[in-house]
């Protein structure tokens, strides 16, 4: 019989093997490929000393094509619960030392297991992901571990915040996870998503394509838009994760965390007056105006790469969180098209299920015109955004720094769809179309009486000059109380947080309903 002392020594041995992974020359391999180990991501994810793991003796059941001679404590994935900033997170790690990180039926019970502990806790879930794909040698059972885990996604969706973190390869049925969630960090150089690889395509299709290019950071960041956020390396993907997770509630029925406070409520914002530009045609950067208005100027944004004719992402006012949506009159005018409806249809319905309040900040010349957008889709399309901020009631916010045309206007949190309070800058233009249109309509024969005389142009600019008077500003909005108020740019921060304070307690119900059938 064992002693004391043995059963200990039997412990530590087990313990030491689980924390090995696959093996001194595997690890050396991955630290090789410029990757860390599983265990070395998720101390630098957590607080230090407070990761709690799980199932780390865990192994798999497979016994066929000599499996059951090759097992390795904690199969391929490191699971449990820890801190981010002191508040609790539950997360998986796979390790892609361990029969290259590939899903068997154990490994997916592992992460099922904290999954279902996260939601039964209220915390977020963490998947940082590195893995090959199925284990082939499990056929069905790992798919059946994968079909499970897209179901605990789905389950705890608007529930509980769950972000994917690709730090290596994630491909075929292994990426719907990663999709379902509400957030996609990816690593430079060595992340890679794809359903199907370069080899698999060159066969079927016969288009010669590399890893980076098909499924890489830069690709899914600024073309697929599958990826949200893209860091130059491991430890800052990481450490972004962490400044994420300051930002968001728990679940769906916490606070998100506070702020410090120490940003004064009516400090002045000075430099807005100065980066919108007297032109109504003249490019700006959206960026500025929001980074002026937010605490401490701190803007974490979410997309960046991708549909950059519109802004999103996350910020405080007053300490509270909020989540900001900006059109962005430096990228295609700032009109809407499709990817940027996609876009911000995706991040609005994520804060309305967290209750995180909305602040929009309006320039939008219309939606993208062109045959390539209405066959593609646009109206269905941009009929998300309009679906997804009607269906939000959590408070939401809007300031019309210039231009509101048409439809847009209209979908960009208008008055018409429940925002409790719009307000206008003095430059602000709220009409059904912009002035060079609509003197055409509205003047055709003046403008052909013009064009005889030979004084064209300065009719066209005296009608485009007497139209903005009359239609182009913010008054006649305001007059019809579409508009709460015309306000002084550099009062927008005060305005923002009082406002958000006068509607902290929102309460809002809609028509009972099992859900609604937005336009996918």
């Amino acid at each position: 019989m064992k002693s004391h002392l043995d059963r200990l020594r039997d412990l530590a041995e087990r313990e030491q093997r689980a924390e090995a992974g696959g093996g001194a020359e595997r690890v050396a391999k991955q630290h090789a490929a410029g990757k860390l180990t599983a265990r070395e991501r998720v101390e630098l994810l957590l607080d230090p000393g407070s990761f709690v793991e799980l199932d780390k003796f865990v192994t798999h059941r497979c016994v066929d094509f000599e499996m059951d001679q090759q097992k390795f404590l904690g199969d391929g994935v490191v699971t449990g619960f820890g801190t981010v900033g002191g508040r609790t997170v539950y997360l998986f790690s796979q390790d892609f030392t361990v029969f290259g990180g590939s899903l068997s039926g154990a490994h997916a019970s592992k992460i099922c297991k904290v999954m279902d502990l996260a939601l039964k806790a209220g915390a977020p879930v963490i998947g940082l992901n590195d893995s090959g794909g199925a284990r082939i040698q499990e056929g069905v059972e790992s798919l059946g571990g994968y079909a499970e885990i897209f179901w605990r996604n789905t389950q705890a969706s608007g529930v509980i915040p769950q972000i994917s973190v690709i730090l290596g390869p994630c491909a075929g049925g292994a990426v719907y996870s990663p999709a379902i969630t509400d957030f996609i960090f990816m690593a430079e150089s060595n992340s890679y998503m794809f359903v199907t690889g370069p080899d698999v395509i060159k066969t079927v299709t016969h288009e010669e394509v590399s890893k980076e290019a098909l499924g890489g950071a830069e690709t899914h960041a600024e073309k697929s838009g599958v990826c949200h956020f893209v860091l130059p390396s491991e430890k800052a993907c990481l450490q972004a994760v962490r400044k994420l997770v300051g930002f968001l509630p728990s679940n769906n029925l916490d606070e998100a965390p506070g702020g410090s406070g120490l940003d004064p409520i009516d400090r002045p914002c000075l430099k807005i007056a100065d980066i919108l530009p007297d032109s109504a045609n003249k490019p700006y950067d959206m960026r500025g105006v929001i980074e002026d208005v937010v605490d401490h100027g701190e803007f974490m944004e979410v997309h960046a790469g991708y549909a950059r004719n519109i802004i999103v992402g996350f910020a405080r006012l007053g300490g509270r969180s909020v989540g900001i949506i900006g059109n962005q009159p430096a990228h295609l005018a700032g009109c809407l098209d499709i990817d940027a409806s996609l876009k911000g249809a995706r991040f609005v319905r994520f804060c309305d299920a967290f209750n995180i309040p909305l602040v929009t900040f309006v320039d939008v010349p219309g939606f993208l015109p062109g045959t390539a957008q209405e066959y593609a889709g646009i109206i269905k399309h941009g009929a998300k955004l309009l679906y997804a901020y009607s269906e939000a009631t959590v408070p939401k916010l809007t300031v019309i720094t210039r231009k509101a045309y048409g439809g847009a206007y209209d979908v960009m949190a208008s008055k018409h769809i429940r925002a409790d309070f719009n307000f206008a800058y003095p430059t602000a233009e709220i009409a059904v179309m912009g002035p060079e249109g609509a003197i055409n309509i509205l003047y055709r024969k003046e403008i052909q009486a013009a064009e005889k005389a030979g004084r064209l142009a300065e009719e066209r600019a005296r009608l485009v000059d007497l139209y903005r008077n009359t239609f182009a500003n913010p008054y006649k909005a305001a007059e019809l109380g579409y508009v709460d108020e015309v306000i002084v740019p550099e009062q927008t921060r005060r305005i923002l947080i009082q406002s958000l304070k006068g509607i902290q307690g929102k309460r809002e119900r809609g028509p009972a309903r099992k859900h609604g059938n937005i336009p996918l």
